[in-house]
């Protein structure tokens, strides 16, 4: 049984610089990059709120939907909106451009944050900050970090009280690493829906 203390916030408020257009609205599989997202966090039976700067792009999926604060302040911007919004103590946030979130890792995740102001996994090297929980205690040291211009996630994460999830704890949930593959550039898109092929074809 979930934690009925978390709600989940779906961040689609970047710029897609490199995409050169709104990648959480390209298709794959038949439908919109962030509809699969959506899709696989209603599972968890949380409440799902989207932050976007552009809501009338995210109407149809009839979600609560919220505005960066800090704009231009990248996913650290977002995740300062996604608590301050947030109906919970603590949210799931996770990026609008990885499609193949694994369920039951999400609950692992959602499931050991009791008392931690961050649960990560840090998988070979790399921090998973959007596929990652954090506490409202959060708001202030982000707070702090975005008036500093220090907007790197992984450097918050030595002034909090953070759980890191290893890769060994991955590997238990998904050792193909389905759930950490997003798309930045169109040749990560084609990519993406290889993939996409192939996986329904190993389901």
């Amino acid at each position: 049984m979930l934690r009925n203390d978390v709600s989940v916030a779906i961040l689609a408020g970047g710029l897609s610089s490199r995409m050169g257009t709104d990648k959480s609205m390209l298709p794959l599989a038949g439908k919109p990059l962030i509809a699969h997202v959506i899709e696989r966090t209603s599972l968890l039976r949380l409440p799902v709120t989207v932050i976007t700067n552009t809501p009338e792009k995210h109407q149809q999926f009839n979600l609560p939907m919220y505005s960066d604060l800090y704009p231009g302040q990248g996913s650290l911007g977002g995740i300062y909106t996604a608590l301050a919004f947030s109906p919970s103590d603590y949210t799931l946030c996770v990026a609008c451009d990885m499609p193949f979130l694994n369920v039951d890792l999400l609950r692992y995740i959602v499931n050991l944050c009791a008392g931690y102001d961050a649960v990560v996994p840090c998988d070979i090297g790399n921090y998973e900050s959007l596929h990652a929980v954090y506490r409202r205690t959060c708001l202030a040291p982000i707070q702090q970090r975005i008036t500093e211009g220090n907007l790197r996630i992984r450097d918050l994460y030595s002034r909090l009280h953070t759980r890191l999830i290893s890769p060994e704890e991955v590997n238990n949930f998904d050792p193909e690493r389905r759930s950490f593959m997003n798309l930045n550039t169109p040749e990560d898109l084609a990519q993406i829906e290889l993939r996409s092929t192939l996986y329904e074809q190993q389901d």
